[in-house]
């Protein structure tokens, strides 16, 4: 299982070292030392809790849809001219941009700080992996 220091695992949180710390402390994560002795938490538990506190906006839309990608969020910015339109969103920690024509964005009334969802459904989502982490 890979093993994560509590500065990453902060990072991947978006919360401080202490929080993790405390988080260990409660016996919310549980830690171990590496061969350094530095605390590390085990990849799986904290990819766990990672989900359980991952608390987006439910989708007030009452849609049905097969996309599961699914981002409720603030517009936060509207570039346009007469042809495109780019959207900017943000959808708690995340930063969603769609491009899209100026007609659909006047047609569904968007501007900086209404809510929008945003529906990704995409064939191919590329992963990569950090290279030289210790």
């Amino acid at each position: 299982m890979p093993q994560i220091r509590v500065r990453d695992a902060a990072l991947y949180l978006g919360v401080s070292d202490d929080t993790v710390r405390r988080w260990i402390e409660a016996g919310t994560l549980e830690s171990s030392r590496d061969g350094a002795g530095r605390t590390v938490i085990d990849g799986l538990a904290l990819a766990e809790l990672a989900r359980s506190n991952a608390v987006l906006p439910t989708d007030p839309s009452e849609v049905g849809r097969s996309a599961r990608n699914t981002f409720v969020g603030l517009v936060t910015n509207i570039l346009m001219d007469t042809v495109m339109a780019q959207v900017e969103l943000q959808c708690g920690p995340h930063r969603v941009v769609s491009l899209m024509s100026s007609e659909a964005v006047r047609e569904l009334g968007l501007e900086p700080g209404s809510v929008a969802i945003a529906v990704v459904k995409a064939t191919t989502v590329i992963i990569e992996t950090p290279q030289g982490k210790d």
